[in-house]
């Protein structure tokens, strides 16, 4: 199991020291099943026994008070919207984790007991800790303490909504003849809206000083050389009176085995047949300390090669290829005996048997989905078989491994490079194009000068059908669809817009700016004659409609200032709802009149107009 964050206290039973982890190597893991385990099963029906404050649920999401061990959050039927779907913290698709799904009230959601413990010796504990909910979800957060038989020694302090697995935990030396301690993990935070949390990887080893077999580097040796020492380097002053097992693996460091014998700080390796040799030593404190697993530290692996003096390379390569060995370069089938000097300085005899094979002609056959419109980039392109050579097959796309039968998305219109090659070297390179429709534009000509009150009728030409039209500002053209022409009365100058779909669902957009004159055009008479020959008998404004939208108000006064009419809301070009030349119902003496007019235009401006005129006989 892997880990992340470390956060480690050192804690001596009985009080709290400074913050540290362990500096020297770790021994193997004590707590086997600290990581839960793992299995096909997404949630095991036995329960576990290891909540002792909490009970255990096999129907997730576990309520509110109860826990469930589970390998992928995914794979659950339903959830909590707040909770994140993810699996254990390991490369293992099926290693099992621990949901706890937090109480109303702080209480223990995890207790072991870990015996046959070595006295006086250093351990470091450490838990894998997430927060399940989703980032932002701004909730009760978890806060975890760190429990050794009932006594608190750590606090996580508030786990964080960055959904991110921590590691936690603390080092701590047990005392003269103690031999077992037990582990518990406490929620500290209420539950109910939040505080749920994920937990793995539990890890209990013992700690040591620096246990190294130097250099670090593989050892190269040659078939026919000597021996070499591995020496034992140990830093530190925790184990005062160390005592060492040497051990080799077999199997590439999957098991161990003990040499018998071999507990000097210096170990000789003799084998000098070819091949590659595992060692690493066990490290305790005492010699009674080193047969107990719980009690000991391993020291890093330590490879030997052996360079083999005479070796055979089969191989087989693609026309036009070559092998190289030493200075000698092939490039037809046969067999080859050469002597080379490696880069290790060891003498060898290689005998190469070589094939060479014709080139196949390699062929892909591609499914291409073009870009839908010539601005889009939603073309795909499939490398569903390759004909000719022979598995397995290597394949580039645009210079960038690819996979066949995997769709590469999102390309737009262009050529893409590819090369294919098969297991013996034989390769092919082309392109696949990638073609847009017909780009898709519209035109409503070009910008255009009005005078207020003038209307003006827009022409949409595109270079597809429009099936969908939709213009702006909103309101002033009301028009979804066969809107190839439409009439606009602009109020004031604005700039047109049409968003214009096509019948293969592309998008093109243009606007014209339609500048508009802000011209007056309103006539006032400066006389009338109410004589009742139907000749300027009353006194009304007039214009030019729909440049002039109405009277707002009208105000006739006499020359000594006295109000003879007042009217509002007049219709413009209207003579019925002007002055009619009376006051009083009697003619209105003969002379000079003041009038007032508060004028409404298609602009939304309300300009006042005042002079005199004259009435006539």
């Amino acid at each position: 199991m892997r880990t992340s964050i470390s956060i480690v206290l050192l804690l001596v039973f009985g009080r709290c020291l400074v913050a540290q982890q362990c500096s020297g190597n770790l021994g193997e893991n004590i707590f086997t099943d600290g990581d839960f385990g793992s299995g096909a099963a997404n949630i095991p029906a036995t329960d576990p026994g290891i909540a002792p404050g909490f009970r255990y649920q096999t129907s997730p999401p576990p309520n509110d008070g109860f826990y469930t061990i589970t390998n992928d959050m995914g794979r659950w039927q339903q959830s909590f919207g707040s909770w994140r779907r993810f699996g254990d913290n390991s490369s293992d698709p099926n290693g099992y984790m621990m949901i706890v799904n937090a109480s109303f009230e702080p209480g223990l959601f995890y207790e072991q007991v870990v015996d046959s413990l070595c006295e006086n010796t250093l351990y470091q504990f450490s838990a894998d800790i997430s927060n399940i909910l989703q980032r932002g979800s701004n909730i009760i957060l978890p806060n975890v303490s760190f429990l050794i038989d009932n006594q608190e020694y750590f606090t996580t302090g508030n786990i964080p909504e960055d959904e991110r697995w921590h590691t936690y935990g603390f080092t701590f030396t047990t005392l003269p003849g103690q031999t077992s301690v037990t582990l518990a993990l406490r929620n500290n935070a209420p539950g109910g809206q939040g505080n749920d949390l994920a937990l793995d990887n539990i890890s209990f080893r013992a700690c040591g000083p620096e246990a190294l077999i130097l250099p670090l580097e593989v050892a190269n040796i040659c078939e026919d050389g000597n021996p070499i020492d591995l020496r034992a380097t140990i830093n530190g002053d925790q184990f005062p009176t160390p005592a060492l097992q040497w051990q080799r693996s077999d199997d590439g460091g999957g098991t161990w085995s003990d040499l018998p014998g071999e507990r000097d700080r210096t170990y000789r390796h003799r084998e000098l047949s070819s091949g590659r040799y595992y060692y690493r030593y066990l490290l305790a404190n005492s010699a009674a300390n080193l047969e107990s697993s719980k009690c000991r530290i391993v020291s890093n692996t330590k490879v030997v090669n052996v360079v083999p003096k005479r070796y055979t390379v089969v191989d087989t390569i693609c026309a036009g290829l070559t092998v190289t060995v030493g200075t000698s370069v092939y490039d037809s089938s046969g067999v080859y005996v050469d002597s080379l000097r490696s880069s290790l300085g060891c003498d060898s005899i290689v005998r190469l048997d070589l094939t060479v094979v014709a080139d196949p002609g390699l062929t892909g056959y591609f499914s291409v989905a073009d870009p839908s419109c010539s601005y889009t980039t939603d073309g795909r392109v499939v490398l569903d078989s390759i004909g000719g050579g022979r598995s397995p097959y290597g394949y580039t796309f645009g210079g960038r491994p690819a996979e066949l039968t995997v769709p590469i998305d999102s390309l737009g219109e262009g050529a893409y490079a590819y090369r294919l090659e098969d297991r013996y070297g034989c390769t092919t390179e082309d392109t696949v194009r990638l073609r847009s429709p017909f780009p898709f534009t519209v035109d409503l000509g070009a910008d255009r000068t009005l005078v207020l009150g003038d209307s003006t009728e827009l022409f949409v030409s595109g270079t597809q059908p429009i099936v969908g039209y939709r213009w702006s500002p909103e309101g002033l053209i009301v028009c979804d669809s066969l809107c190839s022409a439409v009439v606009v009365l602009p109020p004031r100058t604005v700039t047109v817009g049409l968003q214009a779909t096509s019948d293969d669902g592309c998008v093109a957009s243009d606007s014209i700016t339609l500048q508009v004159t802000a011209d007056r055009l309103v006539y006032i008479p400066n006389a009338i004659s109410p004589n009742g020959d139907g000749h300027n008998d009353r006194f009304a404004v007039f214009g030019k409609s729909p440049n002039v939208l109405g009277i707002v108000n009208l105000r006739i006064y006499s020359r000594w200032g006295a109000e003879v009419f007042t009217g509002s809301n007049l219709a413009v070009n209207d003579e019925s709802g002007g002055w009619d030349g009376t006051i009083g119902g009697r003619p209105a003496p003969v002379g000079t009149y003041v009038y007032v007019a508060d004028i409404a235009f298609l602009d939304g401006v309300v300009q006042r107009y005042s002079g005199s005129f004259v009435v006539l006989e």
